[in-house]
């Protein structure tokens, strides 16, 4: 794309002030912001005119979840199967690491943040250390894909080659960098960054397979024989990464997906609810939940929407490309934009000052036509660290950790 061309695509969309600055940048800028205009979609920044009529909710009902004394008596042979597709090399594993520790008071990737208290312990290698416990349960290595983002792609890469990968066969590890959306303010005006780099944020939980389309790692998924890929947040230190049961359950049950869920402590607790929406599987995020849908009960008295997702889904391959091939929902979400201001000088806002724009994982759950809800013990596999203290932090993740057995 040449000069003029990106001028035409920006006074398209009523973006040219993103040219403010051109005649002044340097010629490896003028490149930079070229190419950027190239690969940004601007459309999304008209959405937020009318962003109350996005996403409008079907009916919500009640979803069947295998609980735990459903999965204990079968639990044999669903781990058998799910070894043995393990073992055939037909189940990979997709992390989404792309975001940074910011809310930890750090400035590295969240991953690479360190938990331990008498030895270094961190959070990509305690992922690691879950996932080492399948590959010897299994004698088989796991593909594992690791979504970054241009804010934290070089650290994390070269961060485990520092660490060996934590003795995960480096063969078996790809990265791939998440698709950046362009961040706005409440007019739907792009911010700029620099005077040369609009501001961008990545697209959203929801990007991730069209992020491993554009990268390639499709292509190498397909001809490695992977049927099967299980994605997961990079918070959650004590997660079950390709557990042979969770997959033997998903397969034997011929489910579409497959999501682990917990039981909620509380009915406001800040999870989202697994449900059903017009008779399709879905997730009630939790500032959705109303009186109504807290309060409901199920045939056994029991509360309807009890069990929270927490980001681990085992999908086909074969439907994430369906899926791909039509256009996830847009979510508009409000938040802090660091940015230049008039004058081209850098502004730290202390409270929200425009959108950024994300597609989420719960709807490529909508999309299917079944999903397997599956129980897990959460005090086993739930340890989300969002927070340096408090509720889902480095102290209640440390304390669980060590209720586990897990030296820090």
């Amino acid at each position: 794309m040449g000069y003029q061309e990106a001028h035409d695509k920006l006074e398209k969309f009523g973006q040219l002030h993103v040219l403010k600055y051109y005649d002044d940048l340097s010629g490896y800028e003028k490149e930079a912001l070229i190419e950027q205009i190239e690969n940004t979609d601007l459309e999304v920044l008209s959405q937020c005119r009318h962003k109350e009529e996005l996403n409008p909710r079907g009916q919500i009902t009640p979803i069947e979840v295998m609980q735990l004394t459903e999965i204990e008596d079968k639990r044999e042979e669903y781990t058998a199967i799910g070894l043995d597709a393990i073992r055939a090399g037909k189940v990979g594993a997709v992390l989404l690491a792309g975001g940074m520790g910011t809310r930890l008071g750090s400035d590295a990737p969240k991953g690479v943040y360190n938990i331990g208290l008498t030895k270094e312990v961190f959070i990509f290698q305690r992922l690691i250390e879950n996932l080492m416990d399948v590959v010897r349960q299994a004698d088989a290595w796991i593909p594992l894909y690791i979504m970054t983002s241009d804010k934290n792609h070089e650290a994390t890469a070269s961060f485990f080659e520092d660490k060996h990968y934590f003795g995960y066969n480096a063969d078996y590890v790809t990265f791939f960098m998440q698709d950046m959306a362009p961040a706005s303010d409440y007019d739907g005006k792009v911010y700029m960054e620099e005077k040369w780099k609009m501001s961008t944020s990545p697209n959203g939980n929801g990007g991730w397979f069209l992020s491993m389309m554009k990268w390639g790692v499709v292509d190498k998924i397909r001809k490695s024989g992977v049927e099967w890929l299980n994605v997961f947040a990079v918070d959650n230190v004590l997660q079950r990464i390709a557990d042979p049961c969770f997959v033997g359950a998903t397969i034997a049950t011929n489910s579409a997906v497959g999501a682990k869920v917990v039981k909620k402590n509380a009915p406001d607790e800040k999870v989202g609810a697994i449900c059903l929406e017009d008779g399709r599987p879905s997730i009630v995020e939790y500032y959705e939940m109303t009186d109504e849908l807290m309060e409901a009960k199920d045939a056994q008295g029991e509360p309807a929407y009890n069990f929270g997702v927490i980001l681990n889904y085992l999908f086909r391959e074969k439907d994430l490309e369906e899926i791909a091939a039509r256009k996830l929902p847009l979510h508009i979400v409000e938040k802090k934009i660091p940015h230049l201001d008039d004058n081209g000088m850098p502004v730290k806002p202390e409270s929200p000052n425009g959108y950024k724009f994300e597609q989420l994982v719960l709807d490529m759950i909508h999309e299917l036509d079944s999903c397997l809800p599956y129980e897990v013990v959460r005090n086993h596999e739930f340890a989300p660290i969002k927070n340096k203290t408090g509720i889902d932090s480095v102290e209640s993740a440390r304390k669980l950790c060590e209720e586990n057995g897990i030296e820090l």
